[in-house]
Order: C-alpha cells, then sequence, then structure tokens
C-alpha cells in the first residue's frame, strides 16, 4: 500500500491550546472513571457475544498486525517475533514472566577470563522439523550469515539487510564496531564466539528473540524467498510452520517431535493478523480468538466486565517514542527539538490514552531499569511559551511544516497511534508548526524511515529483549543504528555505551549509563513519551499462558480444553 496522506484539521487545531487541554482533561476524567469501575465490586458481568468458535484443539491468538517475515535474524518488530518465537529456539531462553536466562538448545555458556571469548554447550539429539540434525555448525551457519556481508546464503543481494545485529553488535564482519570477531566449531556440540571485548550482557542479547535458530537446509533449499508467504520457515521450537496467508493468518501445526516432552499442549496455533483493538477484543468476546494483546486501556472495563474473560498486564519493559529526525533542516538545530519537547503536554496525553497502564518520565528507560537513568534528570514541562521562543530563536518566530508518520498497527507502547498522533498536531500547532500525519503499512513504514533523508518525525516504540540498559540503548543511539534519525553520531555517547557493555557490576556500568541518560534528555532526538503496561486478555478456558516483560513469549506451554 502507498503512502496515504491523513490531514489534520486546522480550522480545528489553530484554536486555542485550552481547547485541546479541555478535551484532555474530559477524556482523562471519562478514563478515570472508567478504570475506577473497573475495580469495583459491584460492577455487572455480561456474557461474551455470540460467534463461530475456534475448535477444541486449536488455539487461535490475535495479533496487532502481519508479520514482516519469519527469517531470523532479519526483522526487529514484534508482529514477526510473536511468529518466530513459536517456530524456533534460541541458544538460551528467558524463565516465564522473567528476564532471567535459562537454557535452551545451551545447556551452559561460561566466559573466558578475560571476558573476550563465550563458550556455549549445545543439547544433542535435537532435530530440525525437516527432520536435519541440530549442532554447532548449524549454529555458526546463523550467526555468520547475519554477521558476514559476504556469507553466501545472505542473500543481500535480495534486499536483506539483518539491521538489528549491527545494531546489537556494532557492526557486520569487516566493520571496526563489530563486537563480533570470530565464531569457532569447538566440536558437533559445541562453540565459541571470540570478542573484541567483554560484553557481560552477550548471553543475554543473543539470546533476544530475534536469533532464531533455523535449519541451514532449509534457507538453502528456499534461498532469497526464506520466511516469505509461500516459502519455508524451519526451526527446532514446538510448532511447525504450514501456511501464511497474506493479510489474514499464519496456521502452525504441532511439532510432533518436538525435545521438549510433553509439549506443545495444543495440536494447531492460530496466529490471525487484527490491526484494530477493538476488532480484536471483540472477537476475542465472541470466541473465535482464545486471546490476545495490545488492547487499548480504556478496553480494560469492557474486558472486566465479561464474565468469560481475563484482563492481564504486561509488566513494562519498553519505551514509546517520538523520533525527531535532525537530517530535516528545522530539526537540525537543537534548540527546535527542545521547543517541541515542551510543546508536547506528555504527562496529560499518557493520562488520557493509557490511564493507570502508563507513566511518563524523563528517560529513555523504564523504571525496572532505574538503576542506569541519571537521578537528577527533570522532565521537559509543558511550556508552549518557552517553547514558540525557542522557535523564534532557532529562526522560525512562525514556526514550520512538519510531516509526522504514525503507525498502522496498535503496538503495546502506542495501543492507538493515530488518536495519539492527532494529539501531538495539536499541541505542536499552539506554537505554529503546522502537522501533516501521515502513515502506510507497516512493513514499509519500518523500511521506509532509514531510506534518505527519513522520515522527518515518527512515533515508534521498543520493548527489551532481554533485561538490560543495553538492549534500549545500542540498538536506538549506538553504532549503525542511527540511520532513521539522520546517522546521528555522537563519539561520546558509544564510547560510553561501549564502557557500559564491559564492566560486569552494575554499580560500575551505572556510572556510564547515567552520563548517557543526561546527553540523550538534552539532545531530544527520540522523545520518551509512555513507558507502558500493555493490557492483554484471555478468554478463561484457556490457561498456562504466562506475558512475558519482553513483549513476546512461546505458546507452547498453553493449554485449551
Amino acid at each position: 500500500m502507498g503512502v496515504r496522506s491523513v490531514g489534520v484539521g486546522y480550522a480545528w487545531l489553530g484554536r486555542s491550546q485550552r481547547l485541546w487541554r479541555l478535551l484532555l482533561l474530559a477524556v482523562v476524567g471519562g478514563l478515570a472513571i472508567g478504570l475506577t469501575n473497573c475495580t469495583t465490586g459491584n460492577q455487572t458481568s455480561v456474557p461474551s457475544p455470540t460467534g463461530t468458535a475456534a475448535p477444541p484443539g486449536v488455539l487461535v491468538f490475535g495479533s496487532g498486525g502481519q508479520p514482516v517475515n519469519l527469517e531470523p535474524g532479519n526483522i526487529t518488530d514484534g508482529n514477526s517475533i510473536f511468529v518466530q518465537q513459536q517456530i524456533y529456539n534460541r541458544l538460551m531462553e528467558f524463565k516465564p514472566g522473567s528476564t532471567d536466562l535459562q537454557p535452551s538448545l545451551a545447556t551452559e555458556w561460561s566466559a573466558s577470563p578475560d571476558g573476550k571469548t563465550w563458550t556455549f554447550k549445545l543439547r544433542q539429539d535435537v532435530k530440525f522439523q525437516d527432520g536435519t540434525p541440530f549442532n554447532a555448525e548449524a549454529v555458526r551457519f546463523n550467526v555468520e550469515r547475519w554477521w558476514d556481508p559476504n556469507h553466501p546464503h545472505g542473500y543481500r543481494n535480495a534486499g536483506k539487510v539483518y539491521e538489528i545485529w549491527s545494531q546489537i553488535f556494532g557492526g557486520f564482519k569487516g566493520d571496526p564496531n563489530s563486537l563480533l570477531q570470530n565464531v569457532v566449531v569447538v566440536d558437533p556440540y559445541t562453540i565459541q564466539f571470540v570478542l573484541k571485548q567483554p560484553f557481560a550482557a552477550f548471553p543475554q542479547a543473543i539470546a533476544s528473540s530475534f536469533f532464531g535458530i533455523a535449519s541451514p537446509t532449509a534457507i538453502q533449499t528456499a534461498g532469497a524467498s526464506y520466511g516469505t508467504p509461500g516459502s519455508l520457515a524451519v526451526g527446532t521450537g514446538a510448532f511447525v510452520f504450514k501456511e501464511w496467508r497474506t493479510g489474514d493468518r499464519v496456521i502452525l501445526e504441532k511439532n510432533p517431535t518436538y525435545w521438549k516432552a510433553g509439549l506443545p499442549k495444543v495440536n494447531q496455533l492460530v496466529i490471525r493478523f487484527i490491526t484494530d483493538p477493538a476488532a480484536r477484543l471483540a472477537q476475542v468476546r465472541a470466541g473465535q480468538v482464545d486471546f490476545t494483546v495490545d488492547l487499548a486501556p480504556d478496553q480494560k472495563q469492557e474486558v472486566d466486565g465479561d464474565a468469560n474473560l481475563t484482563a492481564i498486564s504486561r509488566p513494562s519493559m519498553n519505551v514509546g517514542y517520538l523520533a525527531l529526525n535532525p537530517a530535516y533542516k528545522p530539526l537540525s538545530d537543537r534548540r527546535v527539538r527542545q521547543a517541541i519537547a515542551y510543546a508536547i503536554n506528555r504527562p496529560a496525553i499518557v493520562k488520557a490514552f493509557w490511564g493507570d497502564l502508563g507513566q511518563h518520565t524523563p528517560h529513555f528507560l523504564p523504571d525496572a531499569l532505574a538503576w542506569a537513568n541519571a537521578a537528577n534528570l527533570t522532565a521537559y514541562p509543558f511550556d508552549p511559551q518557552k517553547a514558540k521562543q525557542l522557535l523564534s530563536d532557532a529562526g522560525y518566530p512562525n514556526g514550520f511544516d512538519l510531516e509526522l508518520w504514525y503507525m498502522p498497527v496498535s503496538r503495546p507502547y502506542f495501543p492507538t497511534p493515530k488518536a495519539i498522533a492527532e494529539a501531538f498536531a495539536a499541541d505542536l500547532s499552539a506554537i505554529g508548526i503546522r502537522v501533516n500525519l501521515k502513515t502506510q503499512d507497516w512493513a514499509a513504514y519500518l523500511t521506509d524511515r532509514r531510506k534518505a533523508p527519513g522520515y522527518q518525525a515518527f512515533m515508534l516504540g521498543w520493548t527489551a529483549d532481554f533485561g538490560d540498559p543495553d538492549s534500549f540503548l545500542y540498538p536506538h543511539f549506538g553504532p549503525k543504528s542511527t540511520d532513521d534519525i539522520g546517522n546521528w553520531k555522537n563519539d561520546q555517547v558509544f564510547q560510553l555505551l561501549n564502557q557500559g557493555r564491559a564492566i560486569p557490576d552494575q554499580a560500575g556500568r551505572a556510572k556510564f549509563y547515567t552520563q548517557v541518560d543526561q546527553i540523550l534528555h538534552d539532545e531530544v532526538l527520540r522523545l520518551p513519551i509512555v513507558h507502558s503496561e500493555p493490557l492483554l486478555a484471555q478468554r478463561k478456558a484457556i490457561s498456562g499462558w504466562v506475558p512475558s516483560p519482553l513483549g513476546t513469549e512461546p505458546f507452547e506451554a498453553i493449554s485449551k480444553p
């Protein structure tokens, strides 16, 4: 789908800021009443609407959108990860509901005394879903195709970029910033990773959801089409890929030879793509979907009022932000970016759209990682007059035109992106910034923001893939991770991030991350809007779902009668 421009009603936006604040107060008041009613003992439970229920033994998940692809290492979005989690295993996995590591395809791991070599002992007698063996050579094949731009089965000439690898690990093979230096097969079930410098969180990083281990045979068979609709997706996981109906669903079947005894608990898993939160909830209530994620906070009352549903809050380990691209001339001036920070009434917007399920802080990191945040940092207060003065000082007394892009799908950090973007636009219009809201389909949205010169401003967010500051900061501000904000570069930030990686103890690392926090606050490149507790819902008939603070989890232990 091509870009579609969504015009803002400038006659309405041109009214005083007081109108938007009154509207916000009305929304906040209504939401507060709704959330209060959710917790009273007198609320009335109502039956679910009727519909065509999912058949017994078939577990149906309502995803917020379609995957970009099913190829490990070549995605950054949660919709892809939800599907990949079911098909692939990683070397390690995270304990249910936690950020703590536990064995998966690797049974044990250790670092050399200098911290530069990590050794992993691999699980034996595991096979890929196509019957080929899992071993150290298979791990090396996967890692090297992500890392090595010249790998014969990386298919870079077909447009594959593996951007998450460079974002987390500093660069590709041959790049001076590449953390990885070599991958060594010690024996059929032992593999080593040789690093340029110590990285205390390396096991957590390689265990993140992006890096499922795929069948080398399947990749070589499918070639550049691997992981796309109509092609192959083969791992060692609980479910076997059967079909991808573009725009509708992915169908997975139980892996009869799964190496975890007794799992999965259901025979078939269907992942449906339902972009609208209201539609997702309606289908859960009707029994057409068994469980879903990323509902709008004001839907909690509806979930709590249905006797057949249970509301669940995912622990917060995310950030929703507004990116300001300095490649666009007005935004190249830090004063203009700071003016935008003063102009947007972030606390009121968070209260209006998230209620008690969202928090605004001045930090890019959530409170779960508060040890790495600068203690004395104060959020930019809502101050339109200060914003106007900064614009005037920067040479824009009459404002300027700004294209602001919002995602077309609900995400954990932005469950209702269009409405939130309209709130931003209203606040910015009050200081003379004339906003044109734009969007396009999800895959293109993610890709095109990185094509020079990039979007002028855009909404995006991040859910950590491991419980460490590095999971937030390096993919957004490290080397090879700022091409969506004009290839912004700050050598001091790079140095501080690398120093923070190398030290194993938390107190020592905090000294570096708190300095990064202050620099990012001053630069206003990815303006933090919210740290949310995403609202999820399930039918009470299913059991065994333990949502992860990291945003996605395997569904292998979920039961359905």
